[in-house]
């Protein structure tokens, strides 16, 4: 399942599982957001409505372009740093590339669709 992220400059693409978080995340597209640096290690958007845990481990760990929706907070991440284990984090997938478009300081206006 690939989906994309459309910036004002470019788009890039990812690669999600095939999990029931992540066909409940499919169902909130397209989504407009802005995505806000958290903790200088990752962008985060709060969605709509918060996505089932059915299947999902208690938790995860991250690496860079972790795609991952934080079930205590109802929120997605997109990490750009590596990130310890965390209960309530549920991996949805990875970027393709395109990391360093996620990096930059401050808050990204983006649109999340699903891609062709």
């Amino acid at each position: 399942m690939k989906i994309r992220f459309v910036f004002d400059d470019r788009s890039v693409t990812a690669t999600l599982k095939d999990t029931p978080s992540t066909r409940d995340f499919l169902k909130q597209l397209p989504l407009t957001m802005e995505l806000e640096d958290y903790a200088r290690t990752e962008k985060i958007a709060y969605l709509p409505s918060k996505l089932t845990r059915q299947g999902a481990p208690a938790g995860t760990r991250s690496e860079p372009g972790d795609i991952s929706y934080y079930a205590p907070w109802g929120n997605l991440v997109v990490f750009y740093k590596p990130f310890a284990f965390a209960d309530g984090l549920i991996n949805l997938g990875k970027l393709d590339g395109g990391l360093e478009r996620f990096t930059s300081g401050g808050s990204l206006s983006v649109t999340i669709e699903l891609a062709d």
